[in-house]
C-alpha cells in the first residue's frame, strides 16, 4: 500500500493533529474575514440609505437655489442620481474602497483629505482619555471587588453612577469655568495657544507627539494644558464604564472555587487577586477597553464642540448643520471602520491571550 503523497500517510488514515489544527485555524481566519467583509458591507449599506432618505437635496447644495431646471438636471445626471439604486450603491462601495468619499461642500476639499486632517485630533484626545480611564478604572474596579461593601467599593459605585448620569456638556462647561476661568490651571478651548499655532512641524497630526518629536517642550506643555481637561472628561466616562465592568468580572472570579483553593494553600491576598483572579479577567477586559476606546472616538462630539477641538466629531457636526452629506457619511464610515478594526484587534488579542480559543 502506498503512502499519501501529501502527508506520507496511507490513504484514508486519520489526519495528523497538526494538520487538523491548521485547518481549524484556517476556518477561523476565513470566518473572521467573512464576518469583517459582511460587517463593512452592512455599514456601507446603512450609510448609503441614510444619504438617500435624509431630507436634504444634494443637487441643490451643489448648484444653489437659483439654478435653472436645466442646470439642476445636468448636475443630477453628473452625480449619477438618475441611475438605479443598486448601480448607485455599487458605485458608492467602489468609491469608498478607493478612499473616495466625494468632495465636501463646506470646505471644497475631498472629504478623505479633510478626514485625514481632523482625525488625528480626535484619535489623540480619545487615546489619552482611554489611558486615563484604564489607569484609574482598572485598579479601582479590582480594589472595589476585593473589598466589596467597603469604602472604596462605595466610592467606585458612586463614581460610576455619576459618570453615567451627568450630562457631558454640563461637566465640560463647569470644568472650563472652574479649572480655566477661575483657577487658571489649564489652557482654554482649542488645541494650542495662539503663539504656538502652526509652530510645530506636522508629522503625525497629534500635537503632543509632534511637539515631542521636535523637542519643542514649551509647545508640548502648552498642548498638554489644552488637552488635559477634555481628555480627563472623556477619561471619566471611560473610567466609569471600565471600573464597573472590572468590578463585575472580579466579583465573579473571586467567588470561584480555585480562588478558595489558592487561599487555603496560603497564598497572599495580593497574589490571589492580581496573579490569579485578575489574570483571568484580562481577556474579557481587553474587549471592554476596545469598546470604550471606540465609544470615545464616536462620542466625543459634544466634548469637541464645547472645547473647540478641531476633530472628527466637530467636522461631522458642521457637515450635518450645513447639509454637507458627503462629510457626514464619510465621517460616519470612518467611525464605523474604527469600531470594526477595534473589534478585530480585540478578537486577535483574545485568541492570543486565551489558547483555548485557538
Amino acid at each position: 500500500m502506498t503512502d499519501d503523497s501529501a502527508g506520507g500517510r496511507p490513504p484514508g488514515a486519520a489526519p495528523s493533529p497538526r494538520g487538523a489544527l491548521m485547518r481549524r485555524r484556517a476556518r477561523s481566519v476565513g470566518g473572521t474575514l467573512l464576518s469583517l467583509a459582511l460587517t463593512l458591507l452592512g455599514l456601507l449599506l446603512v450609510t448609503f440609505i441614510i444619504g438617500r432618505v435624509m431630507p436634504i437635496d444634494p443637487v441643490l447644495k451643489v448648484v444653489g437655489d437659483r439654478a435653472t431646471q436645466a442646470q439642476y438636471d445636468a448636475a443630477y445626471r453628473a452625480m449619477g442620481l438618475d441611475r438605479p439604486l443598486i448601480v448607485q450603491f455599487l458605485g458608492y462601495v467602489g468609491d469608498v474602497l478607493r478612499g473616495d468619499f466625494g468632495r465636501s461642500i463646506s470646505t471644497g476639499q475631498p472629504v478623505a483629505q479633510d478626514i485625514a486632517r481632523v482625525f488625528p485630533a480626535t484619535f489623540e484626545l480619545a487615546t489619552l482619555g482611554t489611558l486615563i480611564g484604564v489607569l484609574i478604572g482598572v485598579p479601582l474596579g479590582v480594589i472595589a471587588a476585593a473589598r466589596k461593601g467597603g469604602v472604596i467599593d462605595q466610592i467606585a459605585r458612586v463614581v460610576a453612577l455619576v459618570g453615567y448620569s451627568m450630562p457631558i456638556f454640563w461637566l465640560g462647561l463647569m470644568g472650563l469655568l472652574v479649572f480655566y476661568g477661575i483657577l487658571g490651571w489649564v489652557g482654554g478651548p482649542g488645541r494650542q495657544g495662539i503663539i504656538y499655532d502652526g509652530m510645530v512641524p506636522n508629522v503625525t497630526g497629534m500635537i503632543l507627539v509632534d511637539s515631542a518629536l521636535a523637542r519643542d517642550w514649551p509647545a508640548f506643555r502648552d498642548a498638554f494644558s489644552h488637552i488635559i481637561l477634555p481628555a480627563s472628561l472623556l477619561g471619566y466616562y471611560s473610567l466609569a464604564y471600565i471600573s464597573r465592568m472590572t468590578r463585575s468580572f472580579m466579583l465573579e472570579q473571586l467567588s470561584a472555587e480555585y480562588i478558595t483553593t489558592a487561599r487555603v494553600k496560603g497564598l497572599s491576598e495580593n497574589a490571589v487577586i492580581w496573579r490569579h483572579a485578575f489574570r483571568n479577567i484580562a481577556i474579557p477586559l481587553v474587549t471592554v477597553i476596545a469598546l470604550s476606546f471606540g465609544s470615545l472616538l464616536e462620542g466625543s462630539v459634544l466634548t469637541e464642540i464645547i472645547f473647540s477641538w478641531p476633530g472628527l466629531g466637530s467636522y461631522i457636526t458642521r457637515g450635518l448643520l450645513s447639509g454637507d452629506m458627503n462629510a457626514v457619511l464619510g465621517g460616519t464610515v470612518v467611525v464605523g471602520v474604527c469600531f470594526v478594526v477595534l473589534n478585530l484587534l480585540s478578537d486577535i488579542l483574545y485568541r492570543f491571550l486565551d489558547p483555548r480559543s485557538k
